[in-house]
């Protein structure tokens, strides 16, 4: 696992999928609330005066000389949940965050979100 200290060392670099496509370049990193491990990222994608957050998880990620490799498709990223780059992601937008990649959603005990930036 990409331990948080490493991963926030990465900011503005290049993010690219399992063939080494560009993504786009890493924004953020949020945590599991449960476990406080990195759980996912959000990469800055579209045009110059259009960029948009999206978040792709971290899960099974590698970082390499000025990326860091995802292990989902560009297209898939692409398409995933997105705020804007001034926005926080809702609270009763996060099951959608885990759906787009078929991942269990499962909130705190007492109801509390699953992912916080840091």
């Amino acid at each position: 696992m990409i331990q948080i200290a490493d991963i926030r060392e990465w900011r503005e670099h290049n993010v690219v999928d399992a063939d080494g496509k560009k993504i786009g370049t890493l924004e953020s990193v949020y945590v599991d609330t449960a476990s406080d491990e990195p759980s996912f990222a959000t990469v800055t994608v579209g045009l110059p005066t259009r960029h948009r957050l999206v978040f792709v998880p971290l899960g099974g990620a590698q970082v390499g000389p000025g990326y860091l490799k995802v292990a989902f498709a560009k297209s898939l990223v692409k398409n995933a949940p997105a705020i804007d780059t001034d926005g926080v992601l809702p609270a009763e937008q996060e099951p959608d965050v885990f759906a787009h990649y078929q991942l269990e959603y499962l909130p705190g005990a007492g109801g509390e979100r699953r992912l916080a930036r840091r």
